[in-house]
């Protein structure tokens, strides 16, 4: 929807991408639907679901067995974005490096996008 032809929507690291495969293999899931709503104290938050149907309105990336759908409202919002998965002594989980992102909390879970952006 809002791609450039012959360029991924986002990017999937290699830690990422066998993460994600795991959480597939385990319920037989289709992939994993990022998205972003309203909330948090910068005002959006990014989301995550598992997927058992492909929505054809969806952006589809594929990368060595994992799958991830980008809901068609955040499109605009995640483009450019690279996905990766740390683990450290206190948490691991996806971490998400997106160049739209202007600002957000201290404790990384919430975003803001340039105002006219999310304004659209």
């Amino acid at each position: 929807m809002f791609g450039i032809p012959g360029k991924q929507a986002l990017t999937i690291t290699d830690k990422a991408a066998a993460q994600i495969a795991r959480l597939m293999a385990k319920d037989s899931h289709q992939g994993l639907r990022i998205g972003v709503k309203k909330g948090g104290c910068a005002g959006m938050e990014y989301t995550m679901t598992y997927v058992t149907e492909v929505d054809p309105l969806d952006e589809v990336v594929e990368q060595d067995g994992a799958r991830v759908m980008i809901a068609p409202m955040a499109q605009m919002f995640l483009f450019g974005t690279e996905i990766d998965y740390e683990t450290s002594l206190l948490e691991s989980g996806f971490k998400f490096r997106n160049p739209n992102v202007v600002d957000a909390c201290g404790c990384g879970e919430s975003i803001k996008f340039a105002d006219d952006l999310a304004s659209r």
